[in-house]
């Protein structure tokens, strides 16, 4: 008789078990990295649009890409901008430009205690505020883009020069639909190089900057001009207000 075979089974491997990976989790982490994402772009942003050769387009410019809805905006440096523009701007939109560190905090205090009394709450925003939201925020009035617009101003401050955050200002601000930066708005309602503009014609223009959707500067109304005499007679005597853009 032959000697049993005897055979010997293989080995089943163990299966192992794997815990389903909760979708709301793989959600959540997604959501942090979108959000981390959007919120480190505007800081690396900030970092290219240091050198002078750097010429940032605005939210509203895209937009106006994306569109295909026209625009008009030639860069020039602050040095070729007449310093009677560079005056009353500062003294209409932020007087304490030179001094604060981003975000005027007298006035923000200001702001806070009417909004916690429930009154009507000024702008409050300083240029540096106005130069990050045009770079990289939303318009329109909303507390949350507030809140969001101070660390980036901060950080603007930190690390950009405040000539270079004027510079920056002044070829992306809106002045009439479609027309942005001092250059394209110098031509558009005056005929003129932004070098060239008067004391009288600078004040018109920041002033108009608030609502240039509704402001004209090339044909004031007479609260308009009321308003353009008050700053032009501050950008007469800005002085050391505006020292740091020399």
């Amino acid at each position: 008789m032959g000697q049993p075979t005897i055979e010997i089974e293989p080995k089943m491997k163990r299966r192992r078990h794997y815990r389903p990976r909760s979708r709301t989790l793989v959600a959540l982490r997604r959501i942090v990295l979108l959000i981390f994402v959007i919120g480190i772009t505007p800081a690396l942003l900030t970092l290219v649009y240091i050198p002078p050769a750097v010429h940032p387009m605005s939210t509203l410019m895209m937009k106006d890409l994306v569109t295909l809805n026209r625009y008009e905006r030639w860069w020039v440096p602050i040095d070729d901008i007449s310093d009677h523009l560079v005056n009353a701007v500062t003294m209409s939109e932020d007087g304490q430009f030179c001094s604060h560190r981003g975000v005027d905090l007298g006035e923000f205090r200001a702001v806070l205690d009417d909004f916690l009394a429930g009154e009507a709450t000024r702008g409050g925003s300083t240029i540096t505020m106005q130069t990050v939201k045009n770079l990289y925020l939303w318009h329109g009035r909303s507390y949350i883009r507030k809140a969001v617009e101070l660390p980036y101003a901060v950080y603007l401050d930190f690390v950009m020069p405040k000539k270079r955050i004027m510079e920056i200002y002044l070829n992306i601000a809106e002045w009439a639909p479609g027309i942005y930066g001092a250059e394209a708005a110098a031509m558009y309602h005056f005929g003129k190089s932004s070098r060239d503009l008067t004391a009288r014609e600078g004040a018109l223009l920041a002033v108009t900057l608030p609502s240039p959707a509704t402001r004209t500067p090339g044909k004031p109304g007479p609260g308009l001009s009321r308003l353009a005499s008050t700053i032009e007679r501050r950008a007469s005597r800005a002085g050391g207000y505006v020292g740091c853009l020399r």
